[in-house]
């Protein structure tokens, strides 16, 4: 588990007794729903207050509830049973769905953040300074703060120059990046990150200098490759990505000759490591 984020949902409850599981499949973080209702209710019975709020929220048309999933989660007496779990946004639908006072703080946090994302879309300068502000928090130096910026800016030039090109999808901009990385590192981004064992946490946050440095190397070149022969749509600018990526692959094997050894290691900038149960109940019962 991820004390970090455990941390985060425990501090907006004001509560150490709320479970939550990382799912592969997904890549997401799920909240149990039966603790988010213990905890904002005070009720003696979560499971039972639940179930009538679902059974509510369905009548209503709420989504909330066709997107609720059921995950193992260790019980009280240690046995791992299939629980009723949301993502993050699902459990903040479930907060405002609740009438308790409880809820009453995490909802008016909750309007603070939609104040500032609107005070933000007039004034973007404000996002950057959060984000200055978030890596400050984090131990970062303003040299690293600097460099990640520009990194940002350098990024939104080579989706730029693929849109313009043809490639407009997300999961298509996944691939593109995929070819370059696969081409220097001998991985995806995904297994990149897990290599270094990361989950939600950004790549680029947890690579060293010289590992920042092969990236932007293959991000660049591949964007003046792009600029410079045009390729179009996705197959033509999988090629051009993966020859970005063949010249940061050469910089890292001259860069690794010298020096003797590695540049692509699993060290990551965290201060917590995650936690995989192994003890895994083979019966899955509905709490």
């Amino acid at each position: 588990m991820n004390q970090n984020q455990l941390y985060i949902v425990n501090k907006i409850f004001n509560s150490e007794t709320i479970r939550t599981v990382w799912n592969d499949a997904d890549e997401k973080y799920y909240v149990s729903v039966v603790d988010i209702v213990n905890v904002i209710t005070n009720s003696a019975d979560g499971r039972k207050y639940w179930n009538k709020l679902k059974q509510r929220l369905k009548e209503e048309g709420n989504e909330t509830v066709t997107k609720c999933h059921q995950l193992k989660l260790k019980a009280q007496d240690g046995k791992y049973r299939l629980t009723d779990v949301v993502d993050v946004e699902g459990m903040f639908r479930i907060i405002e769905s609740v009438p308790s006072k409880n809820a009453e703080p995490i909802k008016l946090w909750l309007a603070k953040l939609g104040k500032e994302r609107i005070d933000e879309t007039f004034d973007p300068s404000i996002t950057v300074q959060r984000a200055i502000d978030n890596y400050r928090a984090k131990g970062y130096d303003e040299e690293w703060i600097i460099k990640r910026i520009k990194g940002i800016q350098d990024r939104k030039k080579l989706t730029d120059i693929w849109n313009e090109l043809g490639v407009t999808e997300d999961i298509e901009y996944a691939i593109l990046t995929n070819e370059i990385y696969k081409s220097w590192s001998g991985m995806t981004a995904k297994q990149y990150k897990n290599y270094k064992g990361l989950r939600k946490e950004s790549l680029r946050d947890n690579m060293s200098d010289l590992e920042v440095l092969l990236a932007d190397i293959g991000e660049t070149t591949t964007r003046e490759l792009a600029k410079e022969h045009k390729p179009y749509g996705l197959e033509q600018n999988k090629v051009i990505a993966k020859s970005g990526g063949e010249v940061a692959d050469l910089t890292r094997k001259e860069i690794e000759s010298r020096l003797g050894k590695k540049i692509v290691t699993n060290d990551n900038l965290l201060n917590y490591k995650y936690i995989d149960s192994k003890e895994i109940a083979k019966d899955s019962v509905l709490i």
